[in-house]
């Protein structure tokens, strides 16, 4: 789960900057306002679990090949089109000012990889980017490797995700799709000298890595439910493929990749706590892969080669945070030959780290806030690159040319651009390389932000992060949007997005909230907010709503709540436990009917995911996970106002979810507010795939809560 920018003309954002937001409030249209709501047909499915018989009058949706499915979710567009009709001013306006904030003409720093500079750029009306390459200096001609946007011409959707060059710097394997699905793709190869496509083609390509013979590719594909499984093995002119690898847990996926210096190809299998890597030098792409250590339950380890040794990322129950170890090139396999390199720390988590040939990279973070830092391979000299704000986010990106002395990262807050910088070893100074330009203009000392820390029932302190512009008055009367996920680890971080400050200088307070089930404060953070102790993420969430309505910044009245996919779960499940905080919830292609998903084998991601939401076939896991399941939770009472979204190509939360879970709403809500599904007939779980497109679904969704606090310009 990530957000793009956009922006207005500067006569009407100093217009809406000076005047009184209370100008723009008129009175608020509800459902009983617009013609009756799409119903759809009751057909009851019994299931039985354990003695517990539930009801399922919608399980019949799943199919997107009924008709009936079709003309609901149809029925559901248009009456969303209805509702939202009186926003098209609005929206335009919001579209209008988020393309503002974007330079639309732009283009990468350029990377130096291999003998070539590579970057990529777009242009002011294009959907897509162009993905470009000089040889040897940035004065040489331009190479195009690939017009993403003559690729997607015609095409309702197209993901472009991926393109691994080979070692000779003359082919392209490349990676997409034309359902906007972010599972399925189809590997192609282009040969850059001619622009050909050449060689065999792949249906249901997941990864790829080249071997050195310029000719040799191993590639990973996945199976019915979309689980990464296989590796082959093939040639480039050869009709013929060999199976080198084929992962049977179904808990695990499979991965291909090289190293850095092209020396050798991996083959990861993992799943969500446990990993194990295979390898062989890119050379000899016939040997036979050799395993650097078995799988052991509850270990994740990745290997990372380094010219003299292997250098080890291990985490386990022990080392949540993860140490880091080195090992020879060969007798790896035996533990008591590993070195501690980097010790495991209780307070200090390790998110990544890049491997130099004199220095090793680490991204840790600390509190709750990312850190850099350089670690020295043979000598004691380390260098801490340090930020001065309570708030920002930090990126490691290193530097792909394993013999450099410099690095590079970028820097961001909820109130500064992101700033690429590069970062000399030797000096410990770092050079601003490019800062993300805001052509409408952004003065960053208009706004304030804050840290906040609010207390659960369980007395844990969560943090949450808040932007708002100068001279607000904390006595409840502003309105606000809180936004977190809260699942998989995954940190929900405080950088900048430009498409917010529409928001922002309507008088709202923006907040992201810190949940268990992220990382952001360490492993920790995650394992209580996952299995068993899922419900954290959700009382962590209203935590932090009651503190922003305690302390004054919003009131119920005016507070929205937003969040995508498992933070489309968390929102769901605020809306049944809490509905009486919010004013407006978006619940982007919402995760929502956990119980019959994690029960399904045959649906995709299904298996991969007991070991985040747990295995509902034992009796445990079923009774905790129907506790919270949103769509299971739904009763008759009243709801904030309700945007619910999907994608009918979605391979990640099928289309059914969201679809469902408005069904059953819309029949059991006894309340007067809005209730609207938005489902992107052309596309998956990312919506809309071009940047503009994209830009519109923000500005949709950004009128909906506007509209529902009063606000029309």
């Amino acid at each position: 789960m990530k957000q793009q920018n956009v922006m207005l003309l500067c006569m009407v954002l100093v217009a809406l900057i000076s005047c009184d937001n209370t100008k723009n409030v008129s009175k608020m249209l509800n459902q009983n306002d617009f013609p009756a709501t799409p119903v759809a047909d009751i057909r009851p499915d019994s299931f039985e679990n354990f003695g517990h018989k539930r009801v399922d009058n919608y399980f019949w949706m799943r199919d997107k090949n009924n008709p009936r499915v079709i003309e609901y979710l149809k029925a559901e567009n248009e009456y969303t089109d209805t509702v939202m009709t009186s926003t098209k001013g609005l929206q335009q306006s919001l579209y209008d000012e988020i393309i503002g904030r974007i330079k639309e003409d732009d283009e990468s720093y350029p990377t130096f990889k291999n003998g070539y500079y590579y970057y990529n750029r777009t242009e002011k009306g294009k959907q897509y980017s162009t993905y470009c390459r000089k040889k040897s200096s940035l004065n040489a001609p331009e190479e195009i490797i690939f017009d993403v946007n003559k690729m997607a011409e015609g095409k309702q959707a197209f993901i472009f995700i991926d393109y691994i060059i080979s070692p000779d710097n003359n082919k392209v394997a490349f990676l997409y799709n034309e359902t906007g699905s972010y599972a399925e793709f189809i590997m192609k190869v282009k040969d850059l000298n001619t622009g050909q496509i050449i060689g065999f083609t792949v249906e249901g390509a997941a990864s790829a890595a080249w071997a050195n013979d310029n000719k040799t590719l191993f590639y990973s594909t996945i199976d019915n439910t979309l689980r990464s499984n296989r590796i082959f093995r093939q040639q480039l002119f050869e009709d013929k493929n060999t199976l080198i690898y084929e992962e049977k847990d179904p808990k695990f996926s499979v991965y291909v990749s090289n190293d850095k210096r092209n020396e050798y190809v991996f083959i990861s299998s993992s799943s969500s706590t446990t990993s194990e890597e295979q390898f062989i030098s890119a050379d000899l792409p016939l040997s036979p892969f050799k395993m650097f250590i078995p799988r052991i339950q509850d270990t994740d380890y990745s290997v990372y080669p380094h010219k003299d040794m292997f250098f080890v990322h291990y985490k386990d129950k022990e080392n949540l945070n993860g140490k880091i170890y080195t090992t020879p090139l060969t007798g790896y396999e035996d533990k008591k030959s590993w070195k501690e390199f980097l010790p495991h720390d209780n307070s200090v988590r390790i998110e990544s780290l890049d491997v130099l040939d004199k220095y090793v990279t680490l991204e840790l973070r600390k509190n709750g806030l990312n850190e850099i830092h350089l670690k020295s391979i043979n000598s004691e000299d380390n260098k801490v690159i340090s930020f001065p704000e309570p708030v920002y986010n930090v990126s490691l990106i290193g530097n792909p040319e394993y013999d450099s002395l410099s690095i590079r990262y970028s820097y961001t807050s909820l109130n500064r651009p992101n700033t690429l910088y590069s970062f000399d070893i030797t000096t410990g100074n770092s050079t601003v390389l490019k800062v993300q330009e805001i052509p409408s203009g952004f003065d960053p000392d208009k706004y304030v932000v804050e840290r906040l820390w609010a207390t659960t029932d369980d007395g844990l302190q969560v943090p949450m992060a808040i932007v708002y512009k100068k001279g607000l008055k904390k006595d409840g009367s502003n309105p606000a949007l809180l936004y977190s996920y809260g699942s998989y680890g995954m940190s929900s971080d405080a950088y900048f997005r430009s498409s917010m400050y529409s928001l922002i200088d309507r008088g709202f307070v923006f907040g992201i909230a810190q949940i268990r089930g992220g990382s952001d404060l360490g492993e920790q953070w995650y394992e209580d907010g996952k299995l068993l102790k899922k419900k954290n993420t959700f009382n962590d969430f209203i935590a932090c709503t009651e503190k922003l309505i305690n302390e004054g910044y919003t009131s119920s009245q005016k507070l929205a709540a937003m969040g995508g996919s498992a933070g489309g779960l968390l929102m769901g499940a605020i809306a049944n436990m809490r509905p009486d905080l919010y004013q407006t919830i978006v619940a982007q292609v919402p995760f929502v009917d956990v119980v019959n998903t994690m029960l399904d084998k045959m649906l995709p991601l299904t298996t991969g995911e007991y070991e985040e939401w747990g295995n509902p076939e034992e009796e445990e896991y079923f009774n905790y996970i129907l506790s919270y399941s949103p769509y299971d939770n739904i009763k008759q009472k009243n709801y904030p106002n309700m945007l619910i979204t999907g994608g009918l190509n979605d391979s990640q939360v099928l289309f059914h979810e969201p679809t469902k879970y408005t069904a059953k709403l819309r029949a059991n809500k006894t309340d007067n507010n809005l209730l609207l599904l938005h489902m992107n007939m052309d596309s998956g779980h990312g919506g809309a795939t071009g940047r503009y497109d994209g830009i519109k679904d923000v500005a949709f969704e950004f009128a909906f809560i506007l509209n529902r606090v009063g606000i029309e310009k």
